[in-house]
């Protein structure tokens, strides 16, 4: 009797299913970024440092509350995005899920202007959090996004303080 064959995915099957996971994805991040005046480079920045790019990701923090989806975002959210039609469900959505990272983000640069504080208040309200979040960030920020061209970009961090 022939024992059933065991089947595994190589190294790189399984790098090209993370990549081709975030594929639907990739459009969004253009979306979001010029919806919300923020740098695609960074939300994918972002989504690296928060979800390793993982749509489906789920954090259960210390405090009661969940960080969902590719930017993580955070249920204390829930209700003001329930104003908007997003649920919990929605946040699985990675377009979805990109824009109200966008959004969040957004909010932060407008409350903090465009500055690296204002990149890691996205994550962390204490200083010394703040700061190992950026430098997080900084490490995944990409030349350009996998897919897309590097002149879509067109983006610059010079400003950023």
């Amino acid at each position: 009797m022939q024992r059933p064959r065991r089947r595994t995915l190589s190294v790189q099957s399984s790098v090209a299913l993370v990549y081709f996971t975030a594929l639907p994805a990739l459009a969004c991040w253009d979306d979001a970024a010029q919806r919300y005046q923020v740098s695609s480079a960074l939300l994918y920045a972002i989504a690296r440092t928060e979800s390793g790019l993982n749509p489906r990701a789920i954090n259960r923090n210390t405090n009661g509350s969940r960080d969902i989806g590719l930017m993580q975002i955070n249920s204390a959210w829930l209700p003001a995005l329930a104003t908007h039609g997003i649920g919990e469900r929605e946040l699985f959505e990675p377009c979805t899920n990109i824009q109200v990272g966008a959004w969040i983000l957004a909010g932060n640069i407008r409350r903090l202007g465009y500055t690296w504080n204002a990149v890691g208040a996205y994550n962390a309200t204490r200083p010394a959090l703040r700061r190992a979040y950026i430098e997080k960030v900084r490490r995944h920020l990409p030349a350009t996004l996998p897919g897309s061209a590097p002149s879509a970009r067109g983006m610059t961090f010079a400003s950023l303080r």
